[in-house]
């Protein structure tokens, strides 16, 4: 423990994370955002979103060790990479300020201050890519540096410069988009998904923030004359990985999660109907035809149809006087009013079924009720189906009551 803490480079190259899993996160957000990038291209947010994760995918791949190195080999320039990956983090700081100025001001093409807000950031960060390319044309940087020349060449005349004007514009950027994303993220009309999604990127901002703490540190501890490189080459790239790793799972949370919960309520709702959809197959005298499977939307509307096409011509035999004694009973035994109502929709449409079990084409079949209700309120009178000893004791008590003198 002493030696670690005299010796954090130590702890901190242990803790060392590959640069290709955020890479992969962030292909996987694109891949999943990508059909709806396509499908509505003209929307600008999308657009935003699409560029954003491009550009943070590149950002890791162009910025691994081994890339830098491949790329300084095949321009013969040594060091070429620097600014290629200084334009690439820029060009991605500008990204995540134009989608969340997207994000926050609305869509509309008319909306004075999105338009000014995204002329200023592609006008200042444009300007920042140039510079940066111009530094580099005047500066001299000879010897290759994979992994520390933002220290290395810290004390450099024009690559100084051009390693400060990158932090600052990359600092900037972050510590706007992260106060805009938390604010928005404490808002109350999220969805629970979203506002998840949110948190995730603003603490993904927030690791962006210590990224460049830890560059800056580390450079202006060069300019001071003091050596804490470690930061820059040991602190800065973890941080980076998860800062994309959770600004990855911010992307893909809303829409997963979203995905998920709309998966589960369609086969939650499917199966509720299950007892209702049998007491219907019973009712039924031409029986079910085979179905191939589907997807649970389908499934779901299959078994919700045949329930409504055998219940609407079965109300005509349902007795209204036994539902109101029997929803009179269930408020009684101290039910809900809603479920006292799915439990004598339940009574009664079993009581149908005996109905038309003992006389299938009555001379006189009695009036029956509205299906309106028995045709919306499927679900909770399924569910009250599940519960026969309830279905007992109403009835028991509906029975009785008919008995009592008035």
């Amino acid at each position: 423990m002493t030696l670690l803490a005299l010796d954090p480079s130590g702890f901190l190259s242990e803790f060392y994370i590959s640069f290709w899993i955020p890479t992969a996160l962030l292909t996987a957000a694109l891949v999943i955002k990508l059909p709806t990038i396509i499908r509505l291209w003209r929307d600008p947010l999308l657009r935003a979103v699409g560029g954003l994760l491009l550009l943070a995918c590149a950002v890791f791949v162009f910025c691994s060790p081994s890339t830098i190195h491949r790329v300084n080999r095949l321009t013969g320039v040594p060091n070429l990479s620097a600014p290629l990956c200084y334009s690439l983090i820029t060009a991605l700081s500008a990204s995540g300020l134009l989608l969340i100025v997207t994000w926050r001001n609305g869509l509309s093409d008319h909306s004075v201050v999105r338009r000014c807000a995204i002329r200023w950031v592609v006008l200042v960060y444009s300007g920042v890519i140039v510079a940066l390319w111009v530094l580099f044309l005047f500066a001299h940087a000879p010897v290759e540096r994979v992994r520390d020349l933002d220290t290395y060449y810290a004390g450099t005349p024009f690559m100084r410069e051009e390693i400060l004007l990158y932090l600052c514009a990359h600092t900037l950027a972050c510590t706007i988009a992260s106060q805009l994303i938390w604010n928005w993220a404490h808002t109350e009309e999220l969805d629970a998904w979203l506002r998840w999604g949110l948190r995730l990127l603003g603490a993904g901002y927030a690791f962006n923030l210590v990224f460049d703490a830890a560059k800056l540190t580390a450079v202006g501890a060069r300019w001071s004359g003091h050596e804490l490189d470690w930061l820059s080459t040991d602190l800065a790239p973890p941080a980076a990985s998860l800062s994309a790793i959770l600004v990855a799972a911010g992307f893909i949370l809303p829409h997963a999660g979203q995905y998920l919960h709309e998966r589960w309520r369609l086969r939650r709702a499917h199966r509720e109907l299950r007892p209702l959809y049998l007491l219907m197959r019973t009712a039924s005298g031409d029986g079910v035809p085979f179905t191939l499977r589907a997807a649970p939307e389908l499934r779901l509307t299959r078994r919700e149809t045949f329930v409504r096409d055998v219940l609407l011509p079965l109300a005509r035999y349902i007795d209204t006087g036994l539902a109101r004694r029997s929803y009179d009973a269930a408020l009684a035994a101290g039910h809900p009013a809603d479920h006292a109502r799915a439990l004598a929709a339940a009574i009664a449409i079993l009581d149908a079924i005996e109905r038309k079990r003992h006389d299938p084409e009555p001379a006189e079949p009695a009036a029956g009720p509205d299906p309106t209700d028995l045709l919306r309120d499927i679900a909770p009178i399924s569910r009250a189906l599940r519960s026969r000893e309830e279905i007992e004791a109403v009835r028991g008590r509906a029975a009785a009551s008919v008995a009592v003198p008035e």
